[in-house]
This record gives C-alpha cells, structure tokens and sequence, in this order.
C-alpha cells in the first residue's frame, strides 16, 4: 500500500509539472492548442483523482465489505460521427462499483441497491462512505455504475455523456450485468437510490423499467431540465448544448429536453417511490421538484415525498453527517425496507451511528 502510495504521489508531481510547463510555454492564451492542453490535464488530474478515491474506498470500508470494480458495457454511443467505421457501434464499457457485505452466508439471496452518483460531469467517490456503509449493514449489495460522461476516465468517456438518455440505459445495464454474473442477488428484490442527478437517473430507471425495480428514492431530483435550463448560468448550459453532447440549447429544441426530463414522464410511474427536496436547496431549487410531485398527483399516482424547510446542508441536506441528515436517511431506509426486507434494517440512529460510523468491533 505504502509503495502504491509514493507512485501516485511521484504520478501527482508529475502531472503537475506537466502544467507548469504547459503554462510556461504557452501562457493562458484564448482557444487553440493551449486550450485544448489545459483540458488535457484536467482530465490527467481526475484521473489521478479517481485513483487515490479507489485506494481510500478499500480503506475505508475494507472492515465490513468486499470491495470490486467491474468492467461491463452498456448500449453504442448516443452519437456516433463515422458510423461506418470498424467498432463505431460497439457497447460503451464502463465501471461499475460493487460493494458486498463481509459474513454474507451460503446460499444466502442479497437485496441489491444501486446507487447512481450525481453530478453532469462526476463520479462516485468516498463521499458517499457513509451511506454505503450503512447500506452494507442492513445487508444490501450495493452497486454504482460510473455511467458514460463520468470523469476520472479520460477525456473521451467525458464527451459520451447522454445526460437523461443512454445513461439511464447504463444503469440498468448494471443490473442485468450483475444479476446474471451473480446468483445469490435476488432480482425481485432489486432497488434504487439516487440524489441530485442520480435521482433522475432513478425516476427514468423507474418510468422506463418499471417491472425492473421493486422500490425507488430520489432525493432533490433534477426533474425539469426546460426549468433547470431557465435559471442555470450560461456555463451550466453549456454543458448541454456542446457539440459532443446535445448541440443545442432548450431554446432551439425545447422537445429535446423534455424527453430528458422525468416530470415529462409521470404517467409512466408504476413503482413505489420516495421523493424527498429541500426548500433552501441553491442548486436543484425546490419548485423544479415540485412541479414533478404535482405532476404525479395530477396523474393520480401514488407515492411517499416530503418537502423540508430550510434544512441546513442545502442540497445535501441528508448525505451530510449532522443530527437531521441521519434522522432522514432512517425514513429512507425504513422505506426501502419496506420494499427489499434486508436482512438487518437499521431502525434507530443508535444502529445507523453504528453502522456508518463506530469502527468494528
């Protein structure tokens, strides 16, 4: 592990001096080559990034889970400039996080939870250690798929991204990858969990293949990308409306957007779900996820949401650490149990602390 580390660490420096002398050389000059190397390193550097993220997700959670990382495929990319290249069509790889807990018995069947991060551009990383963990406890296998456009994977993974399209068809790949490479997870009890862009990855997921799944939650949903579009920046927007991705703004095909966007989509809702926002959240605002719960109540669907006031944390109100955020994930949990009947659900904030937080005995 020590040697690992002095690699990465002598990898690091070497990156960064790669920007040193990128900069030295060519300055911070407007567009052309110097551009096209500092986007370059940035894409070294998350690279880097990931890799040190890995290592910790062993450490920190190398106690109470088996730890893996798959490489599996999802459908061709969304867009494809020279079709009548050899391979062009091929599946999207990708990697997908499993994580599943230690003393698992023979025979056993496992829930499966998986868990989109968020993010237009991110990945899934140890910020999450908390609530895998938890998760690990009740007796859930957990899975995170770093879907196409995640970063840490170089640059031509980043301009796959298909934001509300072939992502979601990512997803779901996970779990048919891992339902057919492992018999002991039981496919009828199979759910999702997701926040922020995960959570519209779960509500898609849910509307699209909705015999699929037994539970859902999404927590502060991006849900109307038409809305989210009107008061996002223009550097926000651009990440829509580049080339690589969907090439045009909501102004020039509003229709486009809609059909990546769940409030869109109520109608299709055949699963139970959660739906938790937050009034004070300054990056997914609240009436963006209250258009989608009224568009569901209009479409006479039943499902569990809650709109907290002014929660501190903000958007991640209930992925941080404080009192309120733990209390919150209990009534996450309490629902999905509900659902998936885990071997061992957490059912107060002494067992959650325990699980999430206090070293194993």
């Amino acid at each position: 592990m020590k040697n690992l580390l002095k690699a990465l660490a002598v990898l690091g420096l070497t990156v960064l001096m790669g920007g040193v002398f990128l900069s030295a050389q060519g300055g911070e000059t407007k567009g052309g080559v110097d551009e096209k190397r500092w986007e370059a390193l940035d894409h070294r550097l998350d690279q880097l990034e990931k890799a040190v993220d890995d290592i910790l997700w062993f450490q920190r959670l190398s106690d109470v889970a088996w730890v893996d990382k798959l490489f599996i495929a999802g459908p061709p990319p969304a867009r494809i400039d020279e079709p009548t290249l050899m391979g062009a069509k091929n599946p999207v790889k990708f990697w997908t996080y499993l994580f599943l807990p230690k003393g698992m018995k023979r025979g056993e069947k496992l829930p499966l939870l998986i868990l989109p991060h968020g993010g237009v551009h991110a990945n899934f990383t140890t910020y999450h250690t908390h609530i895998v963990r938890e998760l690990i406890a009740q007796g859930y296998a957990v899975a995170a798929p770093e879907y196409r456009g995640s970063t840490g994977y170089g640059a031509g993974f980043y301009r796959q991204v298909d934001y509300g399209g072939l992502e979601v068809e990512d997803v779901d790949a996970a779990r048919k990858t891992l339902l057919e490479c492992y018999g002991f997870l039981d496919s009828r009890r199979v759910g999702l969990i997701g926040w922020s862009h995960g959570g519209l990855i779960t509500l898609m997921n849910l509307f699209q293949h909705p015999q699929a799944y037994a539970v859902g939650f999404a927590g502060v949903p991006v849900s109307d990308l038409v809305a989210r579009m009107g008061y996002s920046d223009d550097e926000y927007r651009g990440l829509f409306s580049a080339k690589y991705h969907i090439g045009k703004d909501a102004r020039e095909d509003v229709n486009e957007y809609r059909r990546r966007s769940p409030v869109f989509h109520a109608s299709k809702l055949q699963t139970p779900l959660l739906i938790h926002t937050n009034t004070n959240d300054d990056d997914v605002y609240v009436l963006e996820v209250e258009s989608l719960i009224n568009a569901l109540k209009a479409k006479g669907k039943k499902f569990s949401w809650e709109i907290f006031q002014d929660a501190p944390g903000g958007h991640s109100f209930d992925r941080i650490d404080t009192p309120l955020a733990r209390k919150t994930r209990l009534k996450i949990y309490a629902f999905l149990a509900e659902y998936l009947h885990p071997r061992k659900p957490i059912t107060s904030l002494e067992l959650l602390d325990e699980a999430g937080y206090l070293p194993v005995p």
